[in-house]
């Protein structure tokens, strides 16, 4: 059975887009250092995502910027953006799992069970690919504005991120309505 495993990163976020990433493992792939992202060092995600992507058979990676996370919400992008990497897959999978949260009009059964990066290796992998991928994106982004730090928060709510909001205000990536509470503009 050929499952593609689904994740998100980004989601409570104050800067930068949500990601998604989907991917599909060889049925007899194994490797016990794959777990959920947030259970990794930074140094661990980019050697495990470098061996994922050589061994995986397919991956998919969706992006929703800040300004449609807006527009619709973060809950809607967040799917948008896990369809985007369901289809950005480009093979067809017998069943996919979601972390917790349910999807419609996929091309097959889905499984959405809370906590599932820590149950399944696919979603595992989906979540340390995916979040690699963002933090790279966030730290180029910090090159472009580096008052607030993307390098080293990747855009979440950091005390140095939050008081850059509140010194030199909003940039055009970060999502308005998650960061009313911090700035007037």
């Amino acid at each position: 059975m050929i499952i593609a495993g689904v994740d998100e990163v980004g989601r409570g976020a104050l800067a930068g887009p949500v990601v998604a990433c989907a991917v599909i493992l060889p049925p007899d792939y194994v490797n016990l250092e794959i777990k959920d992202s947030k259970k990794l060092s930074a140094r661990k995600r980019e050697r495990l995502a470098v061996e994922i992507q050589k061994n995986a058979i397919a991956i998919g990676i969706g992006v929703v910027c800040n300004i449609l996370i807006d527009k619709i919400g973060i809950v809607p992008a967040t799917k948008q953006a896990m369809h985007m990497a369901i289809i950005r897959l480009g093979t067809p999978c017998d069943k996919i799992i979601v972390d917790a949260v349910a999807l419609n009009n996929l091309p097959c059964p889905h499984e959405h069970p809370y906590k599932a990066d820590d149950l399944y290796p696919c979603v595992s992998a989906a979540s340390i690919v995916g979040k690699v991928y963002r933090d790279a994106l966030m730290v180029k982004l910090a090159t472009v504005s580096p008052a607030y730090q993307w390098d080293k928060n990747k855009g979440y709510g950091s005390a140095a991120h939050i008081a850059a909001i509140k010194d030199v205000g909003l940039s055009p990536l970060h999502r308005r309505t998650f960061c009313s509470a911090f700035s007037a503009n």
